[in-house]
């Protein structure tokens, strides 16, 4: 099937490394024909020209879940997600408090606050934004999602360029320079090769080529499809790329969690709505700090057992806590109430459900 060039794009088209790609998408894209991945928000190859379409609900949700997410453990949330809320609309309808419990686990949780917010956007407006420049205008959707979502949902050309295809790139360009540079060299070079006719498909292909084929650490050159376009697998040496810079030590913060029992229940408190963990049931705890562990509240100031601790490491830090199981002290601040424990538990953060096992 001949590719049809994006017209939109033909100005980067006509760029030495554009030309250099000129073959790529057809062989990206046959080679999907036959090795696609089944997942559960996908359109399979050939069903758009049969007339399927995608349902921008689906896709905007798989990829928010998504980020910073393995595929395998956002199928199941995403399967739990669409069978409560089968509908941008439904989901605009729900109570915070359940989406977020429904969201435990998933991490990232500004997300989840971003997820009702722009469902209730999309609710207001009556209808999808159809273009990446007005997906960007909702709320927690950045470059990456627009492009994925213009491309996969409505056609659009749009690049959609995550962390698979910058290393698919990388290795293709053998990219050397700074990586910022080389980032913006990645995404120009996608947007010039995205075909008019199948946009989604081939956004989908390379996310595939990424994630089964060109690994970070073993890529399979052997049975890629593109393999003849790559610098860095003529360099002998693809797994090189890319080139970034090196990371920084995390910070490391430090406070103290609390397990207060009643027979069955565990302590719980809501989180405030904004802020790490924004919204999220959690179990009392400290602030938390560097340098050391922050004093504790005067309420938890009674006979308390440290059971040991446990570690969990975000976006922008790492945290170490002390886990103390205090029997119920006489006064609670306003706030905290029981829950049944086993119930609760699926509704934590995933810090809190390691203290929680831990005392189990």
């Amino acid at each position: 099937m001949a590719i049809v060039p994006c017209m939109a794009n033909r100005e980067k088209a006509d760029s030495a490394e554009a030309l250099r790609f000129a073959g790529l998408p057809a062989a990206l894209l046959d080679w999907y024909a036959r090795h696609a991945r089944t997942l559960p928000w996908r359109i399979g190859p050939g069903e758009r020209a049969r007339g399927v379409v995608p349902d921008p609900y689906r896709v905007w949700l798989a990829e928010i879940m998504l980020q910073q997410t393995t595929v395998p453990h956002a199928a199941a949330y995403f399967d739990k997600f669409t069978r409560t809320w089968p509908s941008v609309e439904a989901l605009a309808g729900a109570e915070d408090s359940d989406v977020m419990a429904a969201w435990a686990g998933l991490g990232y949780y500004a997300r989840a606050r971003n997820l009702l917010k722009c469902a209730r956007e999309v609710t207001a407006r009556g209808e999808w934004p159809r273009t990446e420049a007005g997906l960007r205008e909702l709320p927690g959707v950045g470059p990456y999602t627009a492009g994925a979502v213009a491309a996969l949902a409505f056609g659009e050309p749009a690049a959609a360029v995550d962390g698979n295809v910058d290393r698919v790139f990388a290795r293709l360009l053998a990219a050397k320079g700074d990586w910022k540079d080389e980032k913006r060299r990645i995404a120009e070079t996608v947007r010039a090769l995205v075909p008019a006719d199948r946009p989604g498909e081939f956004a989908e292909a390379l996310m595939d080529l990424g994630a089964t084929v060109c690994t970070p650490k073993r890529p399979n050159c052997l049975i890629c499809p593109v393999h003849e376009w790559c610098m860095g697998r003529a360099e002998g040496v693809p797994e090189q790329y890319p080139i970034k810079p090196a990371k920084k030590a995390k910070p490391v913060r430090f406070g103290e969690v609390y397990i207060i029992w009643r027979e069955d229940e565990v302590a719980v408190e809501r989180r405030p709505s904004s802020g790490l963990l924004g919204g999220m049931l959690g179990l009392p705890t400290t602030d938390w700090r560097e340098g050391g562990v922050p004093d504790r509240a005067d309420w938890a100031m009674v006979d308390a057992t440290s059971i040991g601790g446990v570690k969990h490491v975000f976006t922008h830090f790492e945290l170490r806590l002390d886990v103390l199981v205090i029997e119920s002290p006489s006064e609670l601040p306003t706030g905290i109430e029981f829950q049944s424990a086993g119930d609760v538990a699926a509704a934590l953060p995933t810090v809190f459900r390691k203290a929680l096992k831990l005392a189990s």
